[in-house]
């Protein structure tokens, strides 16, 4: 008679999950002390647009080489490590995408401290991160599948903020994706909500508060679509009282004539 095989473990629910995922991307802030690992916690427990990501499907396993702009202390390259391993446990939800098992990680990021902060809690991973302190303006910007610029393109100015899309549309290989959150100026109390509390952040995180540009959600839009994107908004501020829309620009292959 031949043994019996164990039973299998049922998948975890949602929210089951994120809890895991949650306690799994930020221990590893522990390591850089105190303020990275309450931070880390705080960010990405309050913050709606790391679940939504996954939730609405917008990073799988086609995303696997990964430029993140403004990366601070690198949390996503830490939800990246996080989802893949929770994913080769068997711990990951079937609501959920696949994503990829190794995911090549750059973040780019202005200030040294947090570089410093990303370094010790995430230099461990493999494959190790590509960690830059750089100007996002000048940055070099690897070949990629995945950009993620979140609530930082508001720092410089309109024609940098051009150039930097532009940058990123030739930096990014076909079928690449853009994931942009930015504030609505046209919604003008969120928007000065939102701007408030990141100088607020801004002053807390021991940094210089510099001018804002920002634009109406019309013109991102716009801006994107010049530079051959195929835009479309998900509002990305559930439970916040900002003005923040994640636009998801993916490179519009050309069109294959019969």
């Amino acid at each position: 008679m031949s043994a019996s095989k164990p039973p299998t473990q049922p998948l975890p629910q949602p929210d089951t999950a994120w809890r895991e995922l949650h306690e799994a991307a930020t221990l590893p802030y522990k390591t850089a002390g105190n303020f990275a690992w309450r931070f880390a916690r705080g960010k990405l427990g309050r913050d709606p647009v790391f679940r939504g990501l996954i939730e609405r499907r917008l990073i799988d396993a086609r995303h696997a080489r990964v430029v993140d702009i403004g990366c601070g202390q690198g949390l996503f390259a830490s939800l990246l490590a996080s989802m893949s391993a929770m994913q080769a446990k068997g711990r990951w939800p079937a609501s959920w995408p696949a994503t990829t098992a190794a995911a090549q990680y750059t973040g780019i990021e202005l200030m040294p401290k947090d570089i410093a902060r990303a370094q010790a809690s995430i230099g461990h991973l493999r494959p190790a991160p590509r960690l830059l302190c750089a100007d996002m303006c000048n940055a070099d910007l690897p070949a990629c599948d995945l950009v993620v610029i979140l609530d930082v393109l508001h720092y410089v100015d309109i024609p940098a903020q051009n150039d930097v899309l532009r940058r990123v549309r030739d930096a990014l290989q076909p079928e690449g994706r853009l994931l942009l959150r930015v504030g609505d100026a046209s919604d003008r109390r969120g928007f000065a909500v939102s701007q408030w509390v990141d100088r607020m952040v801004t002053r807390i995180r021991g940094h210089k508060v510099s001018p804002t540009w920002g634009r109406p959600l019309s013109a991102w839009v716009a801006a994107l679509e010049g530079f051959g994107f195929k835009v479309h908004s998900v509002p990305m501020s559930q439970g916040t009282p900002f003005a923040n829309v994640l636009l998801v620009a993916d490179i519009c292959l050309p069109e294959v004539k019969e």
